[in-house]
């Protein structure tokens, strides 16, 4: 039996990905890691390292990394969770390349990310600016940590 969910989400230090599993299950939803055509090392990931390749993403707004796989049949799902770490108060630029990649129009997204202290700061806001404007977001969830499989049931029942 096919989902209309799907979990999407970009990790490079597994933090991300160690939430998804448990979304994915309460939500019977199909996952999909957003993967980057060039894979961040950890020198790029410093950022404490104005030169590091992060740093410089950041830096440039309308810069897109290149995604190397893509959702198949991205028409059958109703709603996403779009789960990736908080750089800077914000989603990485990858973020962006995704939602810059399929028609959203009509569907639910449901953001959350993971941070070591930061919120969403302007996250959600920048988000919605590049995706459909008839796509439907509902209230994300920070993730710090790594959240209990019934704290994660409780959010996904409250949407």
């Amino acid at each position: 039996m096919e989902t209309n969910v799907l979990v999407a989400y970009f990790s490079c230090t597994n933090v991300t990905r160690k939430v998804v599993a448990d979304l994915a299950a309460i939500t019977k939803g199909d996952l999909f890691a957003i993967t980057p055509q060039d894979a961040y090392t950890k020198e790029d990931l410093d950022w404490q390292n104005k030169n590091s390749r992060t740093s410089k993403e950041k830096e440039d707004p309308s810069f897109r990394p290149a995604i190397a796989n893509s959702v198949a049949h991205m028409e059958k799902y109703d709603t996403i969770y779009l789960g990736f770490p908080i750089w800077w108060y914000k989603a990485p630029n990858i973020i962006l390349t995704f939602l810059e990649s399929y028609d959203f129009s009509g569907k639910t997204i449901i953001p959350f990310c993971t941070s070591g202290e930061s919120d969403f700061g302007s996250t959600v806001s920048l988000l919605k600016k590049v995706c459909s404007e008839t796509a439907v977001w509902k209230t994300g969830r920070v993730c710090n940590g790594h959240p209990s499989r019934e704290l994660l049931t409780r959010w996904v029942h409250k949407l």
